[in-house]
């Protein structure tokens, strides 16, 4: 996507028009046009010069956006390209106008309303006291002169926008007062005092002067209250350091960061910052990462760890060489992706956009129909003015089209303060609306390494024993489980003994000699063959199994000394994430490509809804493809066989940060790997759409409501007349209330679920009878007494979808309660798998 920096803009009727003529170049493909930071986005294959004379004849001007290359210059540090340049030129307008402004109220209203004493001068010179307002009023013109420019250009375009309303509003009463103006001197030129006193009643000056200064207040507040929708943005901006101490023939230098190239060494020292991204050759530190991540607790760096620039370097010193410099930064990505997403629109702006289309023509015409409708029902032209000027300044395109992308502006700054980074406004909108979340299991619900859970000793071993000598032979092993058991003797302090004659038996296990005695290690089966095992240690190796876990037997000189159990562990908070997201009303799947056993077991310990085992990676697309004719599904993962699956889903979401190519087809990227950014993603999605609900609703009530208040509708049935000082107060408030709305969003919790509320399940009675009364009946070949009634009991209810199992090994059956459709090959394994036979279901 390329971006663009608009000027000229002032309203959503502006930005509709540039959409227009932009996304009507020979070559574009979409463009996205964002009020709230001024900047475009346009994607396709057509020239700069092409799209920049498209914004041109449309009215406006643009410029290409430097590329991100640089971002850690000094102007990117000080944040100058979301830096707040509007706000104090509008103050420096508004200060400006309003002390005119004081004087004018004096003289026009202070003196006749509040019989305020005036010089001697303008006593009963009326002529006098016109041709003051005349010229304070034009001094307020001239400093707002910026409306008339922009509205009257921009009419000339056949695009009128709010500065064309607030230009004909001001010019009108302008115009109308200097033309009562002159008949009034006219009238006391020829000494006829009733008229003077008559055309006295016509000025507007006051009004005219009062729309301009209130609408620029109201611009003033609006684009504070905008700058700090960007704060975010800037605060992720400022991270990088300036400079960088590198390392060149053992001198050390500090040099620009833009100058720091890959492959330098470079040196960070207590307090200071990581300059670019890069990998510790030397020293050890606790790293600060919260910036980037949101986990507050340092993380510990030694020789071979990954640093991020913009991290805070805490407690050592550390060398490290550089692996990623300017754009290629982490932070560099997080900032462009940010700001992609801030140029591009959610699907719920479109509404406005296309009221925000024909809005300002249509208040036009309305303003206009009122004023000769008044005329024709017999008021004078100044009451007949007024009305048609109340509805011209009153009416509010801005709040329109800044309602969507300022919550989506917070929004998005909510999120990279917290680690999660939504690619585009769209995926910020469609988080909240996920009805199905299917997880990966490895390194999405578990910890994505195995590690050891148990060991059970036999024959009168110690737990030491029995590792040692499962040390000695998985030392030699690259198998992944062999890590696990390595890591456990490690971090135990024991020393390794040589093992003579190693070999590593496919499918089955390990051999070797210590001491010319055999040392054995492997499952269950292979280790039976070879040693005795007594029953019990045989039962406690299939509860093992039952729970997921993998059993390692080890025995060394022809006798057992136990079982080491190795599983990948489950994340300490994914269950409480996995409880989260269902409070939701989101149903849970878990993808896997273990046994079913296996994967039930895992399942269960953490919750989900459903376990779908034996899925190959290039079948997880497949199944998300099934699970989306059920509802919206989001599919979260982090390895590079889940990228078609993250973008077959209707949301795909790297965790961890993940592999790069999981984060490019990822729509929200995760950089921590807690799963309970899932939820809190979710929450922050929906807290935004309401916010932009809220925000387009007092809108339109706002534009409802007030255009026919402003034109006199009320007047005859409840006596109500909006005065134009009034209705420009009212429109200079609108935009201001709805970005004040948007900052809100600063403030939510998103990882508070007390207020969690369940989406209604759509489901019908009829439906859910149905499911409540499924059930099967199993014939059961072999069980001989209650403990295979237990077996068989046990397994079958740890399938996913199976409520209740009563056996009887009386009448070889099992009748199953369903609570969904689960296949009669599933249940025919789970049997098997306890040493019996399913001759029939029914």
């Amino acid at each position: 996507m390329e971006q663009y920096s608009i000027t000229g803009m002032s309203c959503a009727a502006c930005s509709s028009r540039i959409e227009k003529a932009v996304s009507a170049v020979n070559g574009v493909t979409s463009c996205s046009v964002s009020l709230l930071t001024n900047s475009m986005g346009v994607e396709g294959t057509a020239s700069v010069d092409d799209i920049i004379a498209a914004v041109r004849n449309a009215g406006y001007d643009a410029a290409l956006k430097k590329a991100n290359a640089n971002i850690n210059t000094q102007q990117t540090l000080d944040a100058d390209p979301l830096k707040d340049k509007e706000t104090p030129v509008l103050k420096r307008r508004l200060v400006s106008s309003m002390i005119f402004w004081l004087i004018l109220m004096y003289f026009s209203m202070g003196h006749m309303l509040l019989d305020w004493p005036l010089p001697a001068f303008f006593d009963g010179n009326h002529v006098a006291m016109g041709l003051l307002q005349l010229l304070l009023t034009t001094i307020i013109m001239v400093i707002n002169q910026k409306f008339f420019i922009s509205g009257f250009k921009s009419l000339f375009h056949r695009a009128p926008n709010m500065d064309t309303l607030v230009a004909l509003g001001s010019a009108s009463a302008f115009i109308y007062s200097t033309f009562a103006l002159f008949a009034m001197t006219d009238a006391q030129l020829k000494g006829n005092m009733e008229a003077v006193m008559v055309y006295m009643d016509e000025f507007y000056f006051e009004s005219a002067a009062t729309i301009l200064t209130l609408i620029t207040l109201g611009k003033m507040l609006e684009s504070r209250s905008k700058g700090k929708t960007t704060d975010a943005l800037k605060s992720l901006m400022k991270l990088a350091p300036k400079t960088a101490t590198i390392e060149k023939n053992g001198i050390e230098m500090t040099v620009s960061i833009d100058q720091l190239a890959k492959g330098d060494i470079f040196v960070v020292r207590p307090g200071e910052s990581i300059p670019v991204d890069g990998k510790v050759l030397e020293g050890n530190s606790a790293v600060d990462e919260s910036t980037l991540t949101g986990e507050s607790i340092p993380v510990d760096k030694m020789v071979g760890s990954l640093v991020s620039a913009g991290t805070l370097n805490q407690s050592g010193f550390i060398r490290c060489e550089a692996t990623r410099v300017g754009q290629d930064t982490t932070l560099s990505q997080i900032i462009q992706m940010v700001s992609d997403a801030a140029a591009t629109k959610a699907p719920i702006a479109k509404v406005a956009d296309q009221v925000s289309a024909i809005f300002v023509p249509a208040v036009i015409t309305i303003s206009a129909i009122t004023v000769i409708v008044w005329l024709l029902v017999g008021q004078t032209s100044g009451f007949a003015l007024a009305r048609g000027i109340s509805v011209l300044v009153i009416s509010c395109p801005c709040a329109l089209g800044l309602a969507t992308p300022v919550a989506i502006m917070v929004g998005n700054g909510m999120g990279a303060k917290n680690g999660i980074l939504f690619k585009s406004a769209v995926s910020l909108e469609n988080t909240g609306k996920t009805q199905i979340v299917a997880l990966d299991k490895t390194g999405t619900i578990t910890m994505g390494e195995p590690m050891v859970t148990d060991m059970i000793t036999a024959n009168g071993k110690s737990e030491k024993e029995l590792l040692s000598i499962a040390y000695a032979l998985e030392i030699k092993s690259e198998h992944p489980l062999a890590r696990a058991i390595t890591s456990k003797a490690i971090d135990q302090n024991l020393q390794a003994v040589n093992v003579q004659q190693f070999k590593a038996l496919a499918g089955n296990g390990l051999t070797g000699l210590l001491d010319d005695k055999t040392l054995l290690g492997g499952s269950y089966k292979f280790i039976s063959e070879q040693l005795f095992v007594s029953d019990e240690i045989k039962i406690k190796s299939e509860q093992i199994s039952q729970q997921g876990k993998t059993p390692l037997l080890f025995g060394y000189n022809g006798e057992l000394y136990g079982i080491i159990a190795v599983a990948d562990t489950i994340k300490e908070d994914s269950p409480s994430a996995i409880k989260e997201m269902q409070n939701m009303g989101i149903r849970v799947v878990m993808l896997t490509g273990d046994n079913q056993r296996t994967a039930q077991a895992i399942g269960a310990k953490a919750g989900v809804d459903e376990v779908i085992a034996g899925v190959l990676p290039d079948g997880k697309e497949n199944v998300i493809q099934q699970l989306k004719q059920q509802g919206k599904v989001m599919m979260v993962g982090d390895g590079v066989n889940d990228a078609p699956a993250l973008t077959s889903a209707d949301i795909g979401v790297a965790i961890g940060a993940g592999s790069d190519v999981a984060i490019d087809a990822a729509d929200v990227v995760l950089m921590k790997s807690s799963l309970s950014d899932v939820p809190a993603a979710i929450r922050l999605s929906r807290a935004t759409l309401r916010n932009i609900h809220q925000n387009l609703f007092w809108a339109f009530i706002y534009n409802i409501i007030g255009i026919p208040l402003a034109a006199g509708v009320f007047i005859s049935i409840l006596g109500w007349q909006l005065n134009p000082m009034f209705a420009a107060a009212a429109m200079s408030l609108s935009s201001f209330s709805v970005v004040s709305n948007a900052l809100r969003l600063n403030f939510v919790k998103m990882y508070d679920s007390s207020l969690d509320h369940k989406i209604k399940s759509k489901m019908s009675n009829k439906t859910k009878k149905e499911k409540r009364n499924m059930e099967k009946t199993l014939k059961i070949e072999g069980m001989m007494c209650g403990h295979c009634e237990m077996h068989v009991k046990k397994a079958l209810e740890a399938i996913d979808g199976v409520k209740k199992a009563e056996v009887s090994h009386t009448n070889a059956t099992a009748v199953l309660t369903l609570e969904k459709e689960v296949s009669d090959d599933v249940l025919k394994e789970a049997v098997a798998n306890q040493g019996y036979k399913v001759t029939d279901i029914k």
